[in-house]
């Protein structure tokens, strides 16, 4: 009954991680695709030239900081969102839906309203900040160093709160209320009753956003190539594998950057669940 679902999880994800791993250990160009076979000659090369390239360690620091801050402020801004529409008001339904638009919008089209809008000649951000918050000269958010990577990292959080602030809400929306109001009766301030009485409740779902969203943001290749191409201090590692095998055809580094990439996230991810979200998680 369920060889269906193997033969699927073989095909479509086993067979490329095995094959990528092949790839890695073989000095391996795109212009000699056709003629390669499967046991050609081994090397460590390409590792050798992952480790001593500066350029390696710089896009991974890009991508660490790129990650958990983009992480930690979408989670952020969508906790922020659920207990402002915590409360019934008039339109709250509406004002919910309408925070999922960032998540569901197409990644071309919101990434492309986000550079016309921060265009350093036309863009209405320059235009709102030169003749009304006294900017003195226009600034080009996407490609200059260290605003792009400022500006991806805004974007992901834009993108990525209502992932966030659909899981708080669900949870807010379980939480028992007799807790909140007997702490309200005991005279807790609403600070107290947020830190004492929810924030213990909601720290599992965090703990499952974060390694989520961590993961998903470490992986993320669409909204920085799309926004800066990987340049002005943007280059994460997945951009960087993609330059390797598409602009320098060179199939092995690229497949021994990917396969670094996925044991750097499988460790971080591991060392995070070892000793942050167990207990939570449980």
């Amino acid at each position: 009954m369920i060889s269906p679902t193997v033969v699927i999880v073989v095909v479509l994800v086993v067979l490329p991680i095995l094959w990528t791993v092949v790839l890695a250990f073989q000095d391996l160009r795109l212009i000699r695709l056709r003629t390669a076979g499967l046991l050609g000659d081994y090397t460590l090369d390409n590792f050798v030239q992952v480790f001593s390239s500066s350029g390696f360690w710089s896009a991974l620091v890009t991508t660490l900081v790129y990650s958990v801050c983009g992480t930690a402020a979408a989670i952020g801004l969508g906790l922020v969102a659920a207990l402002a529409l915590r409360g019934g008001f008039r339109g709250r339904t509406f004002v919910r839906a309408s925070l999922l638009l960032p998540y569901v919008a197409p990644i071309v089209a919101a990434t492309f309203v986000w550079g016309v809008m921060l265009n350093p000649q036309f863009g209405i951000v320059n235009e709102v900040g030169t003749r009304l918050l006294g900017w003195d000269e226009p600034i080009a958010f996407l490609s200059q160093r260290p605003t792009a990577l400022i500006t991806v990292i805004v974007f992901e959080m834009w993108r990525s709160f209502p992932f966030a602030f659909l899981f708080l809400t669900a949870r807010l929306q379980a939480a028992p209320a007799t807790l909140e109001e007997a702490a309200k009766v005991d005279g807790a301030t609403p600070t107290q009753v947020f830190r004492h009485i929810l924030l213990p409740q909601l720290m599992p779902t965090i703990a499952v956003l974060a390694l989520l969203r961590f993961i998903w943001t470490f992986n993320n290749f669409d909204d920085i190539f799309l926004l800066t191409g990987g340049g002005a201090g943007t280059q994460v590692i997945s951009v960087r594998v993609f330059d390797y095998l598409v602009s320098r055809g060179d199939i092995g580094a690229a497949s021994a950057q990917a396969l670094v990439l996925s044991t750097v996230l499988l460790v971080l991810v591991t060392v995070y669940y070892r000793f942050a979200a167990k207990d939570e998680v449980a």
